[in-house]
């Protein structure tokens, strides 16, 4: 490639917003327009729903900004990618035009619980997993679709992720990478293909086989940009389609997060802690690893359902004052309230939070709990008691993955929105107790996928060619020691034993309120 072909172009399509990011081969993000999106409409409650045109014409509209505010550089972006939000369902006609909204990944709905073959309900029963692996099934957007829209079902081509619809509307194909295929599918993690007719996830799953889209590995051309979509799109015809991964798997690959003894923190709505394996384990039994955006390798992680979400519910219940603030100075409430932080010591005055505001699958009577309340607590106390609630349970996703992978890990990388503020950043350095680092930027979903991008377009030779060149520290934290001690101990002395201690009390509210057609 030319010195002048050294630009990509990355679109991250989130629940809340969608990106374009143009960088450079050296990691600098040298353009971007963001552009914020309604996150779902709701015809029900528990639904989340959206409308797919929603996400192309939005990047549409994003590619045409970037094209003319600067198109020097526009003109010589060498190659595009898609990355996109998980498990984001859309069902096509024929012709590829959808039959009804998208539902999204945090939709609620559950269709009834699908009977499986005698074989694998003995198979399932023996390891006592029969239950969950139908309760996974219900979640199962296609099984709802079936139950209760079979006419929409029975006129659907395929089903598709969200990041394959794109792809589809850009290059005319039905295709993805296995590194974004991650939902409630019957796909094989271990093999990183479609999962065999006889296999358990096709009982879990029951999706016919010719309704799915073709699978190719991360940094794959998929197509290119024909001239029909170009000029709806705003984008070069012939530009190459790159097939990149989820957001996520993005997210750290571009925090450089490309081996067992590095563990990548993403800070968002749902906050997740995973590494990058070679070796497939399973951190909760039956729940897989997902795929790498580096071909044949694994993401094995732990997720904290609502994480940093808790934040907005914190600012919508409690910080009224800084809303208000924030619309007259134009800063955004979660600055205003990181200011405070510091003002609360390590321990949050003996207030602790665990953030089950989102039950874990394997602990479905979980509740989130606040204990340790005095009369000197504040709201800045409960805010911080957030911070490090959410650090306490991405701590005990970390201590899982180095029992399972048998690596100690010796950093941790943040991402996300929340990685932007340093006393976030230093709580959890404290909590963890290893040295935190953020790289150059915080849009590392953005440059995952142009690092993905450029390994296919053979600028670089592999991904960590890529990453070395790509990928740069900017920031680091170093433990406190006193601030490690004490949270040490409320760890492992108060932390780690409050759901087993509330397990019982949970189990009544789910009763009394099951009892009352409420749960």
């Amino acid at each position: 490639m030319e010195f002048n072909e050294k630009y990509v172009l990355t679109i991250d399509c989130g629940t809340q917003s969608i990106r374009g990011l143009v960088f450079n081969q050296y990691g600098e993000l040298v353009l971007k327009i963001k552009k914020e999106i309604e996150p779902y409409f709701s015809l029900q409650p528990g639904w989340t729903e959206q409308d797919p045109d929603l996400y192309f014409n939005t990047m549409c509209d994003i590619i045409k900004v970037l094209r003319d505010e600067n198109d020097e550089i526009y003109d010589q972006i060498a190659g595009m990618t898609v990355t996109t939000q998980r498990d984001c369902c859309i069902v096509v006609d024929k012709e590829g035009k959808p039959l009804r909204p998208a539902i999204l990944w945090m939709d609620q709905r559950e269709a009834s619980k699908k009977s499986f073959k005698l074989p694998y309900k003995v198979a399932t029963s023996a390891v006592g997993m029969h239950e969950v692996s139908r309760k996974v099934g219900a979640h199962c957007k296609a099984h709802w679709l079936k139950e209760h829209e079979k006419e929409t079902w029975d006129k659907t081509h395929k089903y598709l992720m969200l990041s394959a619809y794109l792809n589809f509307r850009l290059t005319g194909k039905y295709i993805d990478s296995i590194a974004s295929t991650i939902g409630h599918i019957p796909f094989n993690y271990k093999k990183f293909q479609w999962e065999s007719d006889l296999g358990l996830k096709r009982q879990i799953f029951q999706i016919e086989r010719e309704k799915l889209y073709d699978i190719v590995e991360p940094g794959t051309i998929i197509g290119e940009v024909s001239k029909e979509v170009a000029e709806i799109s705003g984008l070069k015809e012939g530009l190459p389609i790159i097939a990149s991964a989820s957001d996520k798997g993005c997210e750290t690959l571009g925090a450089g997060c490309v081996n067992d003894e590095t563990v990548s923190i993403s800070m968002g709505s749902l906050a997740t802690i995973q590494t990058t394996s070679k070796k497939y384990y399973e951190l909760n039994k039956f729940i897989p690893p997902f795929p790498a955006a580096i071909p044949n390798t694994y993401n094995p992680e732990l997720q904290i359902y609502r994480g940093y979400w808790m934040i907005t519910w914190f600012k919508k219940e409690f910080a009224r004052k800084e809303m208000e603030e924030s619309k007259k100075t134009g800063i955004l409430p979660e600055v205003l309230l990181n200011k405070y932080l510091n003002q609360i010591p390590p321990g949050s005055d003996g207030l602790i939070l665990q953030p089950y505001w989102g039950s874990p699958l394997k602990l479905p009577e979980a509740r989130g709990s606040i204990i340790g309340f005095s009369d000197y607590h504040t709201r800045i106390h409960i805010y911080r008691a957030i911070i490090e609630g959410i650090a306490y349970g991405l701590f005990e996703g970390m201590k899982s993955i180095e029992r399972h992978s048998g690596v100690k890990i010796k950093r941790v990388m943040l991402s996300g929105g929340s990685s932007q503020s340093d006393a976030i950043c230093q709580i959890t350095a404290d909590v963890f107790n290893k040295p935190v680092y953020r790289v150059q930027t915080y849009e590392t979903s953005g440059l995952g996928a142009a690092i993905i991008c450029f390994v296919g377009l053979g600028v670089y030779k592999d991904y960590d060619e890529a990453v070395k060149s790509m990928v740069h520290v900017k920031d680091y934290f170093m433990p406190i020691r006193e601030n490690v001690e004490i949270y040490y101990d409320i760890y492992h002395r108060v932390y780690k034993n409050i759901y087993r201690r509330m397990r019982p009390l949970y189990q009544e509210l789910k009763e009394i309120y099951k009892a009352r057609g409420k749960l």
